[in-house]
């Protein structure tokens, strides 16, 4: 005989809200995990990814192409999630920045799965997300859309590169 019991709706941020309490994982990972609760699974995951990919670009390629898409990122003229999340990362070291947006994307990738699946497959909805933005439009000034910004020193002397940081 097998019997179910009826859990309610689930919460899809709980993984999120878990590892923004997480006392083992580092500041920026607190900060970014509770940054993305109440963000739609979708957009959440598919903003991490871009921008963990133009960061990558502007480190690993360079060039004004991949400049111009940075900026454009952090210029764009919608709400501040991804600015957020750059924000919360920046000058902690380019290592460092794109391994904790890749352990973000991790976390909403499966976040955005267990939505649909549970969706599609008819079982039950989930709890429903608050959006934290209480406008679509950026809560202040934006960054220049300008690609002709220099990267500072922890893009190119990050300890996990080798590089030393010297406090003048």
């Amino acid at each position: 005989m097998s019997t179910s019991i009826d859990l309610g709706p689930f919460d899809l941020d709980l993984t999120l809200r878990d590892a923004a309490l997480d006392p083992l994982n580092r500041p920026t990972r607190r900060m970014i995990a509770n940054a993305a609760i109440g963000v739609d699974t979708n957009d959440a995951y598919y903003s991490t990814c871009e921008l963990r990919e133009a960061i990558d670009d502007v480190f690993q390629v360079g060039g004004p192409k991949a400049k111009v898409r940075l900026a454009r990122i952090l210029s764009t003229d919608c709400d501040d999630f991804q600015r957020c999340l750059y924000y919360c990362l920046a000058g902690r070291g380019i290592v460092q920045m794109l391994d904790d947006l890749d352990w973000l994307s991790d976390i909403l990738k499966a976040r955005a799965q267990i939505e649909h699946k549970e969706i599609f497959h008819g079982k039950q909805w989930p709890l429903p997300l608050v959006n934290p933005y209480v406008a679509a439009a950026p809560d202040g000034p934006l960054v220049s859309a300008s690609a002709e910004f220099q990267e500072g020193p922890s893009w190119w002397l990050d300890p996990d590169l080798g590089g030393e940081i010297h406090e003048d």
